[in-house]
């Protein structure tokens, strides 16, 4: 039976369709993703970047990548460096295990340090993994698990951060992972082909159905964030879509729910799994970052599209989201060293600059530590860059639009990047400029003075042929992705 909130919306693609898209999400520009949950008491995965598992070992990259948020499959590989870590750590002890060290870690976990830190770095939006791929839901889920009882946390955890979330004015979202739940699918996931294509045990489509619903109906999240794909047909997922738009009309949801379907279907027996498996071979070894890189599919009805580690070459008509681990890994991965965490000045700005110039927004991972919830000093670290900078120069990206020209590069070859707030268009240098004077090539911008967002110093603004050149009233040596506010009358 199809159950709808009451509202306007029906479970049909033309009702569905017929809904604006609510402005904020376009506005908000950056959010806090948080991957935590059991596999955060291990904390353990292969070091190096997922392109390159599946490059170099692709028949056992999903089990030898470096995502910690997957130990519950990569356990199950009895030759892979997780089993091994395992049995030298942990014995013989089941994954089921982990979940009485996280509770006790519990005890130390505060929402509202969590929600504050997020704050501080200037993030608008937090979404939260409510459950992810091992199937332990992080909320007294009364929609009981079949194949592991009690596979709940006791303590409301989603609805902690959600409360100390709102209370510092942000939105909160809930990311499910609708298409893997591995209590509902024994065997281990070796391959591209298993990981996405392998099948659910019955009664996998009600369950995760349930579960959504109660999300929505508990906490009423400002995002439905789905993973991988979704396992009832499209029927079913309208009449979910319309409940939550109906539960929260100004709700947004992203692109991950290709629904099941006879292709799908096909998909999933093991001969299908090896063609898909040789093909996608045969991809990434054409191009390595094919994975990260590929066409997102297109659905019938979403509202935004969001990619992982993705940076486009133009603006993109559509509202997008780009999604990215700080380090290589989403969960806590203890194995991980400083080198394996991007730079917030030669890596993160410069994506979130980028994207933000291209109709996009950041979401960016943090993945705390055990139940006690603590986020590494190295990630820390790079929140409070993020937060330092839009604290001076967040008007140059909450509530803008892209420019007509969203970037270009300064004489000394330094990336810049533009977007528009009301009647001004801002101009962010990213890096370190040197000297008072620099110029914008091939970038024509209006008007003929400008100001430091970051002091409120003006800034000359002159043409010099097809050039922007912008003169300071200061030095900009120690300045870094210093942003100009220019009047387009």
């Amino acid at each position: 039976m199809e159950r709808l909130g009451e509202g306007q919306y029906e479970a049909s693609l033309e009702s569905l369709a017929a809904r604006s898209v609510p402005t904020w999400f376009g506005d908000a520009k950056f959010g806090i993703f948080v991957h935590w949950g059991l596999f955060s008491v291990p904390g353990f995965a292969p070091r190096g970047s997922y392109a390159d598992a599946l490059r170099d070992d692709y028949d056992h990259a999903m089990t030898r990548n470096p995502y910690a948020e997957q130990y519950m499959n990569m356990m199950r590989d009895p030759g892979g460096p997780t089993a091994e870590y395992h049995r030298r750590h942990f014995g013989d002890l089941p994954y089921e295990g982990f979940k009485a060290m996280f509770e006790e870690g519990l005890k130390d976990w505060s929402a509202d340090e969590w929600a504050e830190t997020f704050r501080r770095a200037g993030a608008q939006y937090v979404v939260m993994v409510t459950k992810h791929h091992d199937g332990f839901a992080l909320w007294p889920t009364e929609v009981r698990n079949p194949h592991r009882p009690g596979w709940f946390a006791e303590r409301d955890l989603v609805g902690e951060l959600a409360a100390a979330v709102r209370e510092r004015g942000m939105k909160f979202g809930v990311y499910y992972s609708g298409g893997i739940d591995w209590t509902f699918q024994s065997k281990v996931m070796k391959t591209l082909g298993d990981y996405i294509y392998s099948p659910h045990a019955s009664g996998y489509p009600a369950y995760a159905d349930a579960q959504v619903r109660e999300l929505i109906t508990r906490y009423e999240p400002d995002i439905l964030w789905n993973d991988i794909s979704w396992p009832t047909g499209q029927k079913q997922l309208f009449a979910l879509f319309a409940h939550y738009y109906n539960t929260v009309p100004d709700g947004v949801v992203n692109d991950r729910w290709q629904t099941a379907s006879w292709g799908r279907t096909v998909m999933r027996s093991r001969l299908a799994r090896a063609g898909f498996d040789l093909l996608m071979k045969q991809l990434i070894k054409a191009k390595q970052d094919f994975v990260h890189s590929a066409p997102a599919p297109v659905l019938p009805h979403s509202d935004f599209t969001t990619r992982e580690y993705t940076r486009f070459d133009t603006t993109q008509t559509r509202k997008w989201e780009a999604t990215r681990g700080i380090g290589n890994s989403f969960g806590f991965n203890r194995n991980e060293t400083d080198a394996d965490y991007a730079s917030f000045e030669q890596e993160l700005f410069p994506a979130f600059a980028d994207a933000v110039a291209k109709n996009g927004n950041l979401l960016l991972n943090v993945g705390p530590s055990g139940g006690a919830g603590i986020i590494p000093a190295v990630q820390l670290s790079r929140l409070g860059a993020f937060g330092d900078w839009l604290r001076a120069n967040g008007a140059a990206i909450y509530d803008t639009n892209p420019y007509d020209e969203p970037q270009g590069a300064t004489t000394d070859g330094l990336p810049v990047r533009t977007t528009r707030s009301g009647s001004a268009v801002n101009v962010v240098v990213v890096g370190y400029p040197r000297g008072r004077e620099v110029v914008v090539q091939g970038l024509a911008l209006p008007g003929s003075a400008g100001t430091l967002l970051a002091d409120g110093s003006s800034v000359r603004v002159d043409r010099r042929g097809g050039d922007t050149v912008l003169r300071f009233s200061r030095d900009l040596d120690s300045v870094y992705s210093p942003a100009v506010a220019i009047p387009l009358s």
